[in-house]
């Protein structure tokens, strides 16, 4: 999924793009840039009216009659230029609301759009992109987007209507004038040009560095205790300096880009007025020009220049987008590798929970060797099976097989019957209580993360669950018991704690099928015993499969399964496997102390 922007390929342009997501709101839009292409050739008006002005009431032979003839004709053009502008006014700022509403609603599509597709994705995606580049695309590259849709297409549009529009009617008025201060254009476009191929590549290194500068915060701020547990600050406050300067540089450096070409379109922008007064100025003395059209010449050079100085600004921003959208559209058409088969079966709602794995192996897409190799058991209903073996051995990844987080790349797991491929993801993970030794719990009371499975729990259930899993003590003696707030990722609760609500939390979605992966092994012996009672006694019938490096915790499981290198080189019960006298005898002795 790590493409760069070269090698991805999408379905759409971006502003096929953009106009998708302006679904609901392209009617809106349409009416915005036709009144920006209204209220732009509304400024003719004003330098029109002038000229009529100058020409028949103050500057010609027989202004002086006109006036005293038709007064009714001077009024009503100084009125019409009052009206007129009125109503660009008006115009000008419904097209703003316009286009604000416009953006406004794209940008809400998109990040609803982008937050539902991360959230949907498999494991391989998250494993793929970081955190802080992630928060990156959804919120400064989305900023980018919206302001592609409220600023940089009505610049456009501007541009192009005004300088079109005022062309034309320079044209009209005097064609050789018009020729003459139209010249500098293409000169102009070709810098623009220039500018274009030098800042493309800077926008897409600037929001690298920024990805990568949030990412670094994300991190230390969310492993601020392992910071302050090596005392570790100065170091990661100059990490953060040395990137946070990268950035600046790198802002700098895309400024300056447009510093160097800016003073030349500057320049030529300006050189208009003073064209206008010499060849103008020659024109009048040839009267080849009414002094009328010299006003409405010099009322809207700014027409012309301004235009050409906002077109460098114009593809800065166009080029920040670019840069930007590739990155949000990345993630908009990413599909998850895992999803629902189109042939899945119908399964009842809660199943029995049998559990098969047919000669299964499995091998991370990065990785070159396989971590899960030719296993094969069965779990039967209500059964409970243990995993155990060295670390690294590959106990996780084969129990991630079961609720689909990877694909098994050989072999087959069976629930009830049916391949796990062939059972919709809501409806197989709905059945499965999955609790990590690895704890996440949310900024949120200890009742909504032991319900978070479950939203509809009594808080008499959401006890009963606790009391399951031995928390309910510690929680009792919390300053606002169940309502108390953990904070960020269980912040306050030591890890025995934290494993135990979290075996809570998988508990009270009634699973048919429990997985624990080294639950307990924050919690002392005591306090382990009494949860390994009390999962005897669940008032719900569910197939246990425990990852343990306890004997405690193994010992009474239907079936130990000793896992070395990927594969399963013992299984049976206690007994058996101290009758053997492998690796299973040896752990065994080795924790009794003998």
């Amino acid at each position: 999924m790590s493409k760069n922007k070269e090698e991805w390929k999408f379905p759409r342009t971006r502003l096929q793009w953009l106009w998708d997501n302006m679904e609901g709101y392209r009617a809106l839009y349409g009416l915005v840039v036709l009144g920006t292409v209204v209220y732009n050739m509304m400024q003719l008006t004003v330098p029109y009216f002038s000229s009529q002005i100058v020409d028949r009431f103050l500057s010609g032979d027989k202004a002086r009659e006109n006036f005293a003839l038709h007064p009714d004709e001077f009024y009503k053009l100084v009125i019409m230029m009052v009206v007129f502008t009125v109503i660009r006014c008006v115009i000008v700022y419904a097209d703003c609301v316009g286009y604000e509403k416009v953006s406004q609603g794209v940008l809400f599509r998109v990040r609803n759009f982008l937050y539902d597709k991360i959230q949907r994705q498999d494991m391989k995606f998250y494993s793929t992109y970081r955190t802080g580049d992630l928060m990156t695309r959804v919120t400064g590259d989305l900023d980018a987007v919206r302001h592609m849709v409220a600023w940089v297409v009505r610049m456009v549009i501007e541009a192009v209507s005004l300088i079109t529009a005022t062309g034309l009617y320079f044209f009209y008025m005097n064609w050789k004038m018009a020729i003459c201060l139209l010249a500098i254009a293409p000169f102009i476009f070709g810098i623009i040009v220039m500018f274009k191929n030098q800042v493309a590549p800077m926008h897409k290194l600037l929001r690298e560095k920024l990805a990568n500068m949030n990412t670094i915060a994300q991190e230390n701020i969310s492993g601020n205790r392992v910071v302050k547990a090596f005392a570790r600050e100065d170091y990661e406050i100059e990490k953060f300096d040395d990137c946070n300067k990268d950035y600046r540089d790198t802002n700098k450096k895309t400024a300056y880009t447009w510093l160097k070409f800016f003073p030349i379109i500057e320049t030529t922008a300006n050189l208009l007025p003073v064209l206008l007064l010499l060849v103008g100025g020659l024109f009048l003395i040839g009267g080849q020009m009414t002094m009328g059209e010299f006003v409405a010449f010099s009322g809207l050079t700014w027409a012309i220049s301004n235009p050409m100085r906002q077109l460098g600004n114009i593809m800065n921003e166009f080029q920040r987008f670019s840069a930007a959208s590739v990155k949000v559209m990345e993630i908009y058409y990413s599909e998850p590798e895992i999803f629902d088969s189109p042939n899945a079966v119908e399964m009842p709602e809660r199943f029995d929970g049998n559990i098969e794995f047919k000669d299964v192996s499995f091998q991370y897409s990065d990785g070159k060797l396989p971590v899960v190799k030719h296993i094969s058991f069965e779990a039967k209903k209500g059964q409970t099976i243990a995993i155990m073996g060295e670390t690294g051995c590959g106990k996780t990844s084969l129990i991630h097989l079961i609720p689909r987080f990877y694909e098994p790349t050989g072999g087959s797991v069976l629930i009830d019957g049916v391949d796990v491929k062939n059972i919709k993801l809501h409806q197989l993970r709905k059945n499965i209580g999955l609790a990590t030794q690895d704890v996440l719990l949310y900024s949120d009371t200890i009742d909504g993360n032991i319900a978070y499975g479950d939203q509809f729990l009594t808080k008499e259930e959401v006890v009963r669950f606790a009391k399951y899993s031995q928390a309910s003590d510690f929680i009792a003696k919390m300053p606002e018991g169940y309502d108390t707030i953990v904070g960020e990722r269980g912040v306050g609760l030591s890890g025995g704690q934290k494993q135990r609500i979290s075996l809570a939390r998988a508990l009270a979605v009634r699973p048919s099928i429990l997985i624990l992966d080294d639950t307990t092994s924050a919690v002392d012996l005591e306090t382990e015993k009494a949860i390994q009672e009390s999962l005897k006694k669940l008032d719900f019938e569910c197939t246990k499969i425990i990852i343990a490096q306890r004997i405690s915790t193994t010992k009474d499981a239907d079936q130990i399964l000793i896992m070395q290198n990927g594969e399963i080189t013992e299984r049976g019960t206690h007994d058996e496997l101290l009758k053997k006298g492998g690796y299973y005898a040896e752990l065994v002795k080795l924790q009794m102390g003998a």
